[in-house]
């Protein structure tokens, strides 16, 4: 599996689309995560995808 990364710059300004919160970015699984929301967005060839529709419910 090719690997993407995401732009380090883009990591820093993007925010969690519900909270307003930092993300924290999960290489493995190429998630963007919302602790405070409890979601985690894809990433998808390098995009991010930041619609609360497309993500999925986390529990930690």
């Amino acid at each position: 599996m090719n690997t993407q990364t995401v732009d380090p710059k883009l990591l820093e300004i993007l925010v969690c689309p519900v909270t307003k919160e930092p993300l924290r970015y999960d290489a493995e699984k190429q998630e963007l995560i919302s602790d405070a929301a409890k979601l985690a967005f894809p990433i998808r060839d390098g995009i991010p995808i930041m619609l609360a529709d497309e993500a999925r419910e986390i529990e930690s």
